[in-house]
């Protein structure tokens, strides 16, 4: 017999208590309304100095950069256009950071999904995953890491994984082979820049909910995803975002080379 979760209210908005104060935050894939558009907005209530933001749709990027210079002041805000498949704008988005101060902390929130199963997936679509999800978040980290050494800064890094990196579903194949390659990453290049002072650190999330998902998902399957979390519910971006915050912030500041997970999943 199957038990049918009763779906649990969503927590009231977390209040802010200045935990990073005085830090330049990056982050890719900030547009829109998923979890990159939430951390942006968490760190600039938790006292960033500014942010940049990072993104390949240039109407969404604008909006971002005008609703959020309005509340926090255009002053906080840099965007710029940036494809993590390509190296010079990956460098040029680290770079913009300088114009606040340098990078201090870096967010990987890009990725790319689908689905296929591995008898009908294409070449294309395996390498386009791994080259956005995994590849990207490493060239980003490269990046920052080097502006961070450079700058003597003690940063930190915050990937972006998520549990099917851990446990299989259908027709993920790649993505669940990036993001656990993200997770590896994490691990290996902690220890990598441990010695000048950076942290690295992975959140884990399992279903987030925000309008590109529904988009993008059936009625039927997003019913099934809820079901397996204990809260009978999705996690609303900002919980996310509420983690990364966490890790970036002084909290944390003996934690490097580890992956949370954000997640009520119970099998």
């Amino acid at each position: 017999m199957t038990t049918v979760r009763p779906e649990q209210p969503t927590p009231e908005y977390v209040p802010a208590h200045g935990l990073l104060r005085d830090r330049v935050v990056v982050i890719t894939a900030a547009a829109g309304a998923g979890i990159g558009a939430a951390v942006a907005r968490r760190v600039l209530e938790e006292g960033a100095t500014g942010v940049v933001l990072g993104d390949t749709h240039e109407r969404r990027l604008g909006e971002a950069e005008a609703s959020l210079g309005q509340e926090f002041g255009a002053d906080r805000v840099r965007t710029l256009l940036c494809d993590v498949t390509v190296e010079e704008q990956v460098q040029a988005l680290i770079d913009t950071a300088d114009e606040l101060g340098g990078v201090d902390v870096m967010i990987n929130n890009a990725g790319l999904g689908g689905t296929a199963a591995v008898t009908e997936m294409t070449d294309d679509q395996w390498g386009r995953v791994i080259d956005i999800t995994l590849t990207g978040t490493f060239r980003c980290i490269r990046a920052a890491s080097n502006k961070m050494i450079a700058s003597g800064k003690r940063g930190v890094i915050v990937n972006n994984a998520s549990v099917i990196g851990w446990r299989a579903q259908e027709g993920q194949a790649h993505y669940a082979a990036a993001k656990a390659g993200v997770m590896a990453l994490t691990r290996c290049a902690a220890l990598d820049v441990a010695p000048h002072g950076i942290r690295v650190n992975a959140v884990s999330p399992s279903l987030a909910m925000h309008p590109f998902l529904a988009k993008v998902t059936s009625d039927e399957l997003l019913a099934e995803l809820k079901q397996r979390e204990a809260f009978g519910r999705a996690a609303e971006p900002w919980e996310v975002a509420n983690v990364m915050v966490f890790l970036a912030s002084d909290y944390s500041s003996y934690l490097t080379g580890e992956v949370i997970s954000v997640s009520s999943q119970h099998d």
